[in-house]
Order: structure tokens, then sequence, then C-alpha cells
């Protein structure tokens, strides 16, 4: 977005001054600030909402180390003038992010990452309501006109196998049918690992669910360069 001037009133309603008076001098800055074009005054930062949970909020973790403000550092030394702004909440669900949706518009996001659905997984919350609560968001993202990135999670086979391919359908689909971008899986560097066989002790906190500092600098690095792309698109988009 554009900074544009402000309309000023005609120097026809203002009484004549003598050339030195400060308040002529006043007028014409004005004057000739308001000739400048548009294209001279600087764009405002990209205002990039994170809605999610406590992977998002950054759970355990010191205020500077949490997913939001290291992505936002990514991004910054990656050319985007971008402000990332953090909508997680711990504990929420996809019927919690649905709930918090108006709160977080109402901040004015350029675009959004929604990043839900893992505790729904953790609750074994069927997956339908969890797509349609997804569907609600993405649907008002569409009629707002707020670009989405959805991201995913992979489902284990906890809840059986018909459960698991649900859940696991559910980003895909939802991203294909609102035109959203989608990072498959947002713990990818740590769930790659583990399929590995190799430990995840400095990737972990202790309570084995959320990732430390140095987990979710692994994940920026990941997903970092996926929402590099997607921005690029939204800023072209907007021109």
């Amino acid at each position: 977005m554009t900074i544009v001037p402000p309309s000023h009133p005609s120097l026809a309603s203002k009484p004549c001054r003598r050339a030195d008076n400060p308040r002529r001098r006043d007028i014409f800055a004005v004057l000739i600030l308001a000739a400048i074009p548009a294209a001279g005054w600087a764009d405002e930062p990209l205002r990039l909402a994170a809605l999610g949970d406590s992977l998002t909020q950054g759970y355990g973790l010191p205020q500077d180390q949490g997913l939001v403000p290291q992505l936002q550092d990514w991004l910054r030394k990656a050319g985007h003038d971008v402000i990332v702004m953090n909508a997680g909440v711990s504990g929420d669900t996809t019927a919690g992010g649905l709930s918090r949706l108006d709160w977080t518009l109402a901040d004015r996001p350029d675009a959004m990452i929604v990043a839900l659905g893992g505790n729904d997984l953790l609750r074994g919350i069927d997956p339908a309501i969890s797509r349609a609560n997804l569907d609600a968001i993405l649907t008002r993202l569409g009629n707002e006109g707020v670009p989405a990135m959805l991201v995913g999670l992979p489902a284990p086979g906890n809840f059986g196998p018909e459960f698991q391919q649900d859940f696991q359908a559910m980003y895909p689909d939802l991203a294909k049918t609102h035109g959203a971008a989608l990072y498959p899986d947002l713990l990818a560097p740590i769930t790659q690992r583990q399929a590995a066989g190799k430990g995840l002790a400095d990737l972990m906190q202790d309570d084995g669910l959320h990732p430390s500092a140095a987990g979710v600098t692994a994940i920026v690095a990941a997903m970092g360069p996926a929402v590099d792309g997607w921005l690029d698109g939204v800023a072209a988009a907007a021109d």
C-alpha cells in the first residue's frame, strides 16, 4: 500500500498574508509535499497474520525465539518488508481459530497463514468437523480478499487408517478448492528426522510436543522459502 498525502483546503479560503509570515511558509511547504507523486512516498510493510495454536504462539520459548519472530527475521533477510503478526493461541482447535477470525481480521492483514489442526488431531476430533472449520476460515478470507497459505500436519495412525486418511486429505483438498497456497507439513524437519530414526532431543522441548528454539529454526529454514515465493506472488498480484 502507498501512503497518499491527504487533500488540503483551497488557499482561496485563507486571508492574504505577508510572504515572510511563518504560516504562509507552512502553506507553501504543504503544497510542495502535495505535488510529490505518490510513488515518492514509502510503501507500508506487508502485514502477514499467522493464525494458529501453540506451535504458532511460541509455547515454552523466549519471546524472540517462537515461530512468528523467527519467520519474520527470515523473511526480512530474504528481502521482504513484512510484519508477521502472532495470532496463535495455545490449545486452540480449528473451531477456536474460526471463532477468533473477526479479531484477527481487525488487524487488517494483507495475507494470512492458517496453521491449525494440531489440537484437533490430539483430541481425535472428527476430521469432517476440522475440515468444515478450515473451509469456513478460507471462505471468509476469500470474501475479504486476504490471500491465504494453509499449513498442514501429518496424522499418525492412532485413530485408525480412515481418520488418518481423512485428516491428511483435508489440507490439499481445501487449498485446491479455495485457491490457497499449501505448505503440507509444518513439522517436516522433525518428522523427517524421526522417520530416519535419529534423535529429537535438540529439536523438541521436554514435553515431546513442542519444538525447541532450535526446532523452530529448523522449521523456519524449511518453511521460509515456500512463504518467500508465496509472498512474491501476493505482492505481484497486488501491483
